[in-house]
């Protein structure tokens, strides 16, 4: 069975369990990434010859796996890993993390069980086939390990790390072209862990010629490690502070490259130290402050780019308005064309600091012709990961696509000249509010509507979009009071029936639902040719591509919402699916697999991961996992008779129960014909009431209380028949289901898969949208509605009416 990527995650973390307790999170990350790559680099020289990590003897994941339950295993891991690190010249980068400390990993046989279960969770998995072309499940599997070590980390801690959605903005922003050759470099001077270069690598198709230098030793270790796991093992990454010991160098120069990218720390107060040559980098512009080293390492990266080459940095937002020297500076850029873009970013999306960023587009090619800047303020565009924003698949999007149009988006995105931003009034200030303003119209309370009455048509008007949408709606529910002024032709409270059962809504969803089955049609080949050669990347561009086409322009239903609601769906299930179909065929992964054992309880009881389908109890239950077709779809499609009678069994068994737990309440209290049979826990059973009823016999008890007994015990006996007959009835369809997937030819699992299961769902969440969208011109009509329902006469009328009320009561008590 092909590896999943929600499968890999989960052993990856739970080996990270193992080691928690002993040592902080910033320290295991060193173990777990390490056997990572002994266990990839070691399955990839079992299948591709031409792997240029050597693998040799006593240095493979095969020798760890011998060494499990050895007294000596932690000495012996660390010889095995040093051998692989010599092989490959890789010393100081894979054999840092010592596997023989018993201050991190616990003394003796604490050790030696802690080690050996770690190594049987990678021995679990198989990379051999993991690397399917075009889709780096291990590439993003260790980046899943890296988002969770930063967030456990903590602040001081999180450096290492660059969240992925802002480096495939990043990438995408560079505009390399498609053609450029792999001799083509890209440089980040702060590479950390080296995300954001491979983000870059990866988007040119032949590939980058990839430079980068880290000061930090172990994160630089993490950075090498990385770039072999992607694939790029002829990279550069040197060790070193690339401000006092800059490693690419040509003669007294800086090398200079095509392009690059950074994320460097922000606001460095201690950038200074060991800094004793220039090497040019301030050539022509102010030194950068002493206290703050945003621009050191900015000016650093233009004077290590081509005359011709572009590259994007995130800085705090503060390098685009600080005063004093850093003003001088940013004049001199903004002077020389330099910036072609600048995007504000959310607040808290880096681990670190949870101030604003902003990505800097620095372009060389153009600067002598630039006449302006364009900003994006993509601030609001986030959503909420634990303490963490993170950016969405429609956020990064639109910024992609709003970047490379170039085009003026309200509230979003413009051109600003750099005639405004040099003038008086901004003297070279690049603080994007002062140029987008993103704030929401206010939503302003009308006085003469609350005098008089009506809802104000500047209110109607602002729900434009929605009338494009629906054509004749507005007319429908809205009439002419007087001037500038309108009312409601129904009650508040029916404005949700008229809308939802509106023509144009009909017709809007129609629509909607007939884009969607054309853009899935014009797709289905591709989605029903997936094999072994198909890139799950590539696939899920062409699908994203072209459903943007599709809905870009449309009213109401924004091109990005349904975006959203499909990566949604295909980084929850169909990545997965679609992993599977690749590594093991149609057919192969629609088979049922045993469940798994994910652990053992407290008395060395197996606990296994969720079933689909289950037989039996116990630990000799036969658990079946379904990972590409879930039983409903085989049920849905082939066994909708017996589905319908078991549905109905459920149902009657249900009325039953019902019928019986309604007869007790109403007897089983005091004094109740049911009360002699309450047992000692204040409920009824059957046996309760059938020793009563014996007893109640006995004792000649009155014919209610005998009758009551009667259908208590008939109620139960009913419920008990009812309910095997629901049993006996999933045994019978669950047997029938199980017996099926075996039977399924390939191309009625290829019509499952995609139409039953693919298409359904996403038919289903774009639907959705729709439904949203009404909601919410529902919502606003009706707060209008009874904002101004009633008018200021009305409540006076209303208060003189309870004031005679008042006075009537008084009067009536002789007071006056």
């Amino acid at each position: 069975m092909a590896l999943k990527k929600s499968d890999l995650y989960s052993s990856l973390w739970k080996s990270a369990d193992e080691l928690r307790g002993g040592m902080d999170a910033s320290q295991y990350k060193d173990y777990v990434l390490t056997l990572l790559f002994v266990k990839y680099v070691s399955d990839k020289a079992k299948s591709d010859p031409y792997s240029l990590i050597e693998v040799p003897e006593g240095g493979s994941f095969d020798d760890l796996v011998a060494l499990k339950g050895a007294p000596d295993i932690g000495e012996k891991m660390n010889i095995a890993i040093r051998r692989l690190a010599e092989a490959n010249d890789l010393q100081g980068v894979i054999n840092n993390a010592d596997f023989d400390d018993p201050n991190k990993l616990g003394e003796g046989k604490a050790m030696q069980d802690r080690l050996t279960n770690l190594v049987s969770i990678f021995q679990d998995i198989d990379f051999t086939g993991s690397r399917a072309e075009g889709d780096d499940l291990l590439g993003d599997a260790y980046e899943y390990l890296m988002r969770h070590f930063a967030t456990e980390s903590g602040k001081s801690k999180g450096q290492f790390y660059t969240p992925a959605e802002v480096s495939r903005i990043m990438a995408q922003v560079l505009e390399i072209p498609k053609d450029a050759p792999r001799s083509t470099t890209v440089y980040d001077p702060t590479c950390g862990s080296g995300s954001l270069l491979i983000k870059v690598a990866d988007s040119a198709p032949n590939g980058l010629s990839i430079y980068g230098q880290e000061k930090d030793n172990a994160t630089w270790a993490l950075s090498r490690m990385n770039m072999i796991l992607h694939g790029n093992e002829t990279h550069d990454i040197r060790q070193g502070d690339t401000l006092s010991d800059p490693k690419f160098l040509k003669g007294e120069q800086l090398q200079t490259f095509d392009y690059f990218v950074a994320n460097p720390p922000f606001s460095v107060k201690t950038w200074k130290n060991g800094f004793d040559k220039e090497y040019g980098r301030f050539d022509g512009f102010a030194e950068p402050p002493e206290k703050n080293g945003d621009y050191a390492f900015l000016l650093h990266m233009v004077k290590s780019l081509k005359s011709d080459g572009r590259g994007a940095v995130i800085l705090p937002h503060g390098v685009l308005f600080r005063g004093n020297t850093e003003a001088a500076i940013r004049e001199e850029l903004i002077r020389r064309g330099l910036i072609k873009a600048i995007i504000g970013l959310p607040a808290n999306l880096f681990y670190g600091t949870g101030i604003p960023a902003c990505i800097i587009v620095i372009d060389k090619k153009e600067a002598a012709s630039r006449t302006g800047i364009f900003m994006i303020d993509a601030s609001k565009g986030f959503e909420k990961d634990g303490a963490k924003n993170r950016l969405r698949p429609r956020d990064m999007r639109k910024i992609i696509d709003t970047y490379l149009a170039g085009e003026e988006v309200e509230r979003y995105a413009r051109m600003v000249p750099l005639s405004e931003i040099s003038d008086a009034k901004n003297n070279h200030n690049l603080n994007i509010p002062r140029y987008i303003d993103t704030s929401e119209p206010e939503d302003i309370q009308d006085l003469e509507a609350h005098l008089k009455g009506g809802i104000p048509n500047r209110d109607l008007d602002a729900l434009g979009e929605y009338w494009d949408a629906f054509p004749n709606l507005r007319d429908e529910l809205f009439r002419p009071l007087r001037e500038g002024y309108s009312e409601l032709t129904v009650e508040p409270e029916q404005v949700t029936k008229v809308i939802e059962e509106s023509e144009d809504v009909k017709a809007l969803t129609s629509t909607v639902s007939k884009a969607v089955e054309d853009w899935w049609n014009s797709h289905r080949g591709q989605l029903e040719a997936i094999d072994s050669q198909t890139r799950p990347q590539q696939l899920i561009e062409d699908l994203g591509d072209d459903l943007l086409e599709k809905f870009r322009g449309r009213p109401l239903i924004s091109e990005y919402s349904v975006y959203e609601q499909l990566m949604s769906y295909w980084n929850d299930t169909m990545h997965d699916d679609v992993t599977l179909i690749v590594g093991s065929g149609w057919v192969d992964a629609a088979q049922p697999r045993e469940a798994r054992i994910t652990g053992y309880d407290n008395k060395k009881k197996p606990k296994y991961e969720s079933a689909d389908l289950v037989f039996g109890t116990g630990v000799k239950a036969q658990r079946w996992v379904t990972d590409l077709i879930p039983p409903a779809l085989i049920i849905d499609r082939y066994f909708a008779d017996e589905k319908a009678e078991l549905d109905r069994l459920t149902a009657e068994q249900e009325r039953i129960s019902q019928e019986l737990q309604e007869h007790i309440e109403e007897h089983a209290v005091e004094e109740g014909l049911l009360w002699e049979a309450v047992n000692d826990a204040g409920g009824v059973k059957v046996k309760d009431a059938r020793d009563r009823l014996k007893t109640a016999k006995l004792e000649d008890a009155e014919a209610d209380e005998i009758a009551a007994l009667n259908t208590v015990i008939k109620l139960f006996t009913a419920e008990t028949a009812a309910k095997k007959s629901v049993k006996d009835g999933m045994l019978q369809l669950d047997t029938k289901v199980i017996a099926t997937y075996a039977k399924l030819s390939e191309e009625e699992i290829r019509e499952l898969v995609t139409s039953d299961k693919w298409q359904t769902v996403v038919a289903g969440r774009f639907a959705s949208e729709v439904d949203t969208a009404t909601f919410q011109l529902i919502r606003r009509i009706q707060e209008l509605g009874k904002r101004y329902d009633e008018t200021v006469d009305d409540l006076d009328a209303e208060l003189e009416d309870l004031q005679k009320k008042v006075a009537v009561h008084l009067a009536d008590m002789g007071i006056q």
